[in-house]
């Protein structure tokens, strides 16, 4: 009789946890002297010494306890320990990730593992507010398990909602994605709202409880009251962005001088008698960036990259510029666009509209006859835009090699794919996700789906775009060598999780292609020859989008650790400052830099970084909502039919399914399937207990749509034949 030696649970911590740990005792024990192997027997952990030994030469680092000889650690007596660790030994300040059942997950930078917070341990903290969060002593089970004890910022300051006129107050019912609560009005501050008026609302006075009332004031009756208006508005508010912008801004706004004085040509490269284009989307209203060319006297082309100069116009720490922080993005729902700035700044006074003379932050570089680099330059210029090309106007002539300005066109076209080829060749990755259009009828109705397509004319200009943002990272980090650091705001992305990557790489060899996860390098590169043998073999294709959810999410820092997935040491974005605050914070540090050394205070900056981070993922999450959304609406009168599809995704409840043509996903529960199934850890297959059959991610299927519910945006299928 054989039996099986269980597994010792791992009693691991994670670095920030552990520091915090490390920190606590200290503090606590002022007089106390301390070896890392004294703390890995106290604290009873699994962490190797020199792990630990990291965390306390990471504390002393960064000022809060003192070393001495022969790696011995004591406390700074002349530091004041922060008014969070005197609370707890666990407490951590963390931001709120809740599920639509009501619970939550706090998120803290540094922990490996999120923490897991019931729904009566919330203590009314919502989604995405700021939170003091303290671990529970008796841990149970896998997950990490705390409790809030403190409420240190809300994020929800707007709503969107029904307004109820009652006796004696009003009140404005919100149903959110996360949850459902009423925000009591005043008499005083009804507005002009009616009973049954669909508005938007200011919270004015949180509760210190659940159970405690909010308060707030009417800011606007909403005019156009059908269920699909309202639905985007509180997709919008939901994640944290607020519809309108603020009285203060937009009258500071309207002050902008709109006329560029010849003192600020003086200052500037003259470069409106060189060649200029746009090359954008037909229902572009923002022109953000630009591309010039003209021969040089000595055979070379010189191509410069023209952006928006929005800190010409928006002054640091100003009302436009603190709205501008807040927002941090422009956010793009199917059928709108919520501007990171006022309409006079994003569609008129910097955007580089044809036949204007506009004010640019350009980067402009000499190309030799072979396409490589001779010499860059960066700075402030004015530019006169000659020609607005829309994406198909540009494609048309690329590939017949006729046109207006043809001979431009395919010199930029011919350095960009030498520049596409160069990325490819030093590591990038080539996977892309799918981006799913809208055609919509004159309701803002989807009436079409499709998938974009991305040609060598968007390629073009994100070739050069790539080159603006990575030439610059490089020239600001190159700037501070050999001296001391120079701030600045890096876009990085990390190496793919590699416990997500092992499962992968198991699921990929079952469907017949083997991978090598050994180093970061053959990971980039079996990456691609996936994407290379995907054109040609559909099954594998299926394995794309898997392969970029083992990836890590690209973030903005102050730390470079380089561009993973573009294969890149050195990138930031610089490229679109009109809709992404970091882009001006960019512009800023630059500028500054230009003229001499200038260092800003990092921990700040890390902290806007945080913020733009932060608001980047909220904003890309309103936009998949919009899209699910959509893609319901667009289904709902096709209730009855059926589809082909292919298995998505898989978690203990089911399965989802995402249909062929229209993108669109559902979901089939495993307990409507005529067997019950075990998912494996992996979530990549499931078997069922009596026929043993294997549901795999990518399988294709024939399934019918039984409901769509717009309220939930959710489509429930139902399967009828596995293929």
């Amino acid at each position: 009789m054989s039996t099986t030696k269980k597994k010792k649970k791992s009693n691991k911590l994670s670095p920030e946890y552990l520091k915090k740990k490390i920190l606590t005792i200290i503090r606590n024990n002022p007089k106390k002297r301390y070896s890392p192997k004294q703390f890995r027997k106290k604290l009873k952990i699994d962490n190797t010494v020199d792990s630990i030994r990291a965390a306390m030469d990471a504390l002393v680092k960064e000022k809060k306890i003192l070393k001495l000889k022969d790696n011995i650690y004591k406390a700074d007596r002349n530091v004041k320990a922060q008014k969070e660790t005197k609370v707890s030994a666990s407490a951590f300040k963390g931001i709120v990730d809740m599920t639509r059942r009501g619970v939550g997950y706090i998120m803290v930078d540094g922990m490996d593992e999120d923490i897991f917070v019931s729904a009566k341990d919330l203590k009314g903290a919502l989604n995405r507010d700021e939170v003091l969060v303290e671990l529970k002593k008796n841990q149970r089970g896998r997950k990490l398990q705390g409790k809030v004890i403190k409420v240190v910022k809300r994020n929800l300051t707007q709503v969107v909602g029904r307004f109820r006129q009652l006796r004696k107050f009003g009140i404005v019912e919100y149903n959110g994605k996360h949850g459902s609560l009423d925000v009591n009005i005043k008499p005083v501050e009804f507005g002009k709202a009616k009973d049954g008026d669909v508005v938007f609302a200011e919270i004015t006075e949180w509760g210190t409880s659940q159970n405690k009332s909010l308060w707030g004031k009417v800011v606007k009756v909403l005019t156009q009251n059908d269920a699909h208006n309202f639905a985007m508005q509180q997709i919008i508010v939901d994640n944290g962005f607020e519809l309108h912008f603020p009285k203060n801004v937009l009258t500071a706004s309207k002050k902008l001088d709109v006329k560029i004085s010849q003192n600020e040509i003086d200052k500037r490269r003259d470069m409106r008698s060189v060649l200029t284009i746009t090359i954008d989307p037909w229902s572009a209203q923002d022109f953000d960036d630009a591309l010039s060319i003209q021969s040089l006297e000595n055979g070379n082309i010189e191509i410069g990259i023209h952006i928006a100069d929005v800190s010409h116009y928006v002054e640091p720490d100003s009302a436009i510029d603190k709205e501008a922080f807040k927002r941090s993005t422009s956010v793009y729902l199917v059928d709108r666009c919520v501007p990171m700035l006022p309409e006079v700044l994003s569609n008129k006074l910097c955007s580089l509209r044809p036949d204007e003379d506009s004010l640019c932050f350009s980067a402009i570089f000499e190309f030799d006859d072979k396409g490589k680099i001779k010499s860059e330059w960066f700075g402030k210029t004015i530019i006169h835009s000659d020609r607005r090309f829309t994406y198909e106007e540009a494609q048309e002539i690329i590939e017949k090699g006729e046109g207006e300005l043809s001979d431009e066109l395919t010199v930029l076209d011919k350095i960009a794919k030498k520049l596409r080829k160069e990325k490819f060749k030093n590591g990038a990755i080539a996977f892309e996700s799918e981006e799913i259009q809208f055609k919509l009828d004159e309701d803002n109705r989807p009436i079409e789906i499709f998938v974009k397509e991305r040609k060598d004319a968007h390629l073009l200009v994100e070739d050069y775009m790539l080159l603006a943002n990575r030439s610059v990272a490089k020239f600001m980090a190159k700037l501070a060598k050999d001296q001391k650091e120079i701030p600045f705001v890096y876009r990085v992305h990390d190496l793919p999780n590699m416990d997500k990557l092992t499962d992968f790489s198991l699921f990929a060899k079952e469907m017949g292609f083997k991978m090598k996860i050994d180093t970061p390098e053959n990971v980039a590169k079996s990456f691609n020859a996936l994407s290379k043998e995907a054109r040609s073999n559909e099954l594998l294709k299926l394995l794309e989008p898997l392969a970029i959810r083992t990836m890590a999410k690209a973030i903005y820092t102050t730390e470079n650790i380089g561009h993973y997935g573009l294969g890149f040491e050195y990138y930031t974005h610089f490229t679109s400052p009109i809709r992404r605050y970091s882009d001006l914070l960019v512009h800023r540090i630059l500028d500054k830099n230009l003229k001499k050394a200038y260092r800003t205070d990092k921990t700040k900056l890390e902290l806007k970084c945080k913020h733009i981070s932060a608001m980047e993922k909220s904003a890309m999450e309103a936009e998949r909502e919009s899209v699910k959304y959509k893609q319901v609406e667009f289904m709902e009168n096709q209730v009855g039919e059926e589809f082909e599809g292919f298995i998505s995704g898989m978690i203990d409840q089911g399965i989802f399914v995402q249909l062929s043509e229209s993108r669109a996903e559902g979901f089939i529960r495993f307990d409507q399937m005529d067997e019950a199934y075990d998912l494996h850890s992996s979530r990549l297959y499931a078997t069922g207990f009596r026929s043993k059959r294997k549901l795999s991610m990518g399988n294709r299927l024939i399934v019918k749509l039984v409901d769509a519910d717009m309220e939930l945006r959710q489509l429930d299928f139902e399967l009828i034949k596995i293929l």
